[in-house]
């Protein structure tokens, strides 16, 4: 099978690449991605694409983008990150531009193809994934189909329902999964309690500038791979929620594995090991119905590009 090209698309940078049948990035590009969004973003995606383009005369590009993506795989119908891209029927504007059909789609499905084909969620056909970041990404692999749903926006994860009259969210609703769950929410518990207790908190502060403001999310990684136990209650914290809204998914879903993926999952077990036990304290018929195994996502930031061009190649 030939090669493909895929790029993704955020809010910060456009990343494309040259991308075998094997899942194997060949070459990558990467260029910022304007702040005025509209035109200028898909002109810095056909600018890219073309450039790949000289590499690799592919015939099969596919694009992702953070948001909802029509069902036709062609048009976005909302993105919170790049301005002017709603209702943009981006398929049609880069065809005019790089001459080329491509197929769109959501970055967190883009990402989670990846993870079925070629990493850790190789050989299984039901499959959860959740991408920890400034929100959560989610996706479903049902019976080894991307699981997209009437309106192509199924598999919004990180809005399922966890606490009643909870936290307000960028959706519009208050208590979604991703403001209890993401990096966001971990990096507010950390700030949070650094300032209540600076004393306590002095083994995550000495990481960053010595100011709860500073704290960034890979210094309470840190911290608690060093054993601080501020830093691992943070990811306590975190854990429960996430196992709790995970035990709610399965019950609809019933996969074999949840992949956890983000910058989030570099904690390794110190996340997944709370996520899990929260995971089996929350399952209805605890002790009874099987629970999937959780396991971190292992293509890292190049996940997104490799699974888009897996999925127009197919």
């Amino acid at each position: 099978m030939s090669n493909a090209i895929g790029i993704d698309v955020g809010g910060t940078k456009v990343l494309g690449g040259v991308v075998t049948a094997a899942g194997e990035l060949l070459s990558s590009i990467k260029v910022d991605t304007p702040s005025e969004g509209g035109s200028a973003v898909l002109d810095a995606i056909a600018d890219v694409a073309t450039q790949l383009l000289t590499q690799d005369n592919s015939s099969c590009i596919g694009i992702t983008i953070p948001g909802y993506v029509s069902s036709d795989r062609k048009t976005v119908i909302g993105t919170p990150n790049i301005d002017g891209f709603n209702g943009l029927e981006i398929s049609a504007q880069l065809q005019k531009r790089i001459g080329k059909d491509v197929l769109i789609e959501n970055d967190a499905n883009a990402a989670l193809w990846a993870e079925y084909k070629f990493g850790a969620g190789a050989g299984h056909d039901n499959i959860v994934a959740l991408t920890l970041g400034t929100g959560i990404g989610g996706g479903v692999i049902n019976a080894g189909q991307l699981l997209r749903g009437a309106f192509g926006v199924a598999g919004e994860l990180g809005h399922v329902r966890l606490v009643q009259d909870g936290l307000i969210c960028g959706c519009g609703m208050k208590g979604c999964l991703e403001q209890y769950a993401s990096g966001t929410a971990l990096l507010r518990t950390a700030r949070s309690l650094c300032s209540e207790n600076p004393e306590a908190a002095k083994s995550i502060l000495k990481h960053g500038d010595g100011t709860a403001g500073g704290v960034l999310g890979e210094h309470v990684t840190i911290a608690a791979r060093e054993g601080d136990a501020l830093a691992i209650e943070c990811f306590n914290t975190l854990g429960r929620f996430l196992g709790a809204g995970i035990a709610s998914i399965c019950a609809v879903l019933d996969p074999s594995h949840v992949i956890i993926g983000g910058g989030v999952v570099d904690a390794a077990e110190i996340l997944l090991k709370p996520t899990r036990d929260s995971l089996v304290a929350h399952t209805p018929f605890s002790g009874k119905h099987p629970v999937p195994e959780l396991v971190a996502a292992i293509l890292g930031n190049n996940a997104g590009l490799i699974g888009v061009a897996d999925l127009a190649r197919n």
